[in-house]
């Protein structure tokens, strides 16, 4: 299959993410996904099962906004987590879901939700424009069934104050943005509030 030039273009941005994500130990092995929207509708992802430190053009692949292979590679298992963001966000172009250590013991210390209050970095995340904000990044239960774990995060959607982020227990989070500039930003502030409330966490305890 040839690929036009967006292709071309958001699947260069997806492995340099990869490369800079992956140089901070948050996507150990072969773990996390990543995904960007092109204009037509697709969507530019990483195949299944390959290394993110290391991604070359032919690990991305194309999938249709219902998840579907248009090229004959295999997307990832959790394919469905990335194009329900999209079609709940019109203004969502990027995907991050990187599995580091600090998203999982988060989860293990927070169970339900992470609450991120008085924070001045939380201005790194859209929408946000003084310390004295705070977002909610729910924590959800871990499942392999992930038609079941998507019905789950919409739920909480539709009943709760919009999100910048969510966590998968023991697992990893998924943040997003209006490009991979944006969303990458988002993983990193993110990571810097967990470790800060890990270490928080710590501190306090008797």
């Amino acid at each position: 299959m040839i690929h036009n030039n967006e292709f071309l273009e958001k699947a260069q941005q997806l492995i340099d993410v990869g490369r800079f994500i992956d140089s901070k130990g948050w996507v150990p092995a072969t773990s996390g996904n990543f995904s960007a929207r092109l204009s037509d509708g697709n969507i530019a992802i990483t195949v299944s099962g390959r290394h993110k430190g290391r991604l070359v053009e032919d690990d991305i692949m194309l999938i249709d906004s219902m998840g579907q292979s248009l090229d004959g590679k295999k997307p990832s298992a959790e394919t469905l987590l990335h194009t329900t963001i999209y079609k709940r966000f019109e203004q969502v172009q990027c995907v991050l879901h990187p599995h580091s250590q600090s998203s999982m013991l988060v989860s293990r210390l927070f169970k339900s939700a992470l609450v991120l209050k008085n924070y001045e970095l939380l201005k790194a995340l859209t929408d946000i424009d003084t310390h004295e904000a705070q977002t909610v990044v729910p924590v959800f239960a871990n499942d392999q069934n992930i038609a079941r774990l998507s019905a789950e995060v919409e739920s909480y959607m539709d009943q709760n104050d919009p999100i910048h982020a969510y966590i998968i227990a023991g697992h990893g989070f998924y943040t997003w943005g209006k490009d991979v500039a944006e969303a990458l930003r988002h993983v990193e502030a993110l990571e810097f509030l967990f470790e800060c409330e890990i270490k928080l966490y710590g501190v306090q305890l008797p």
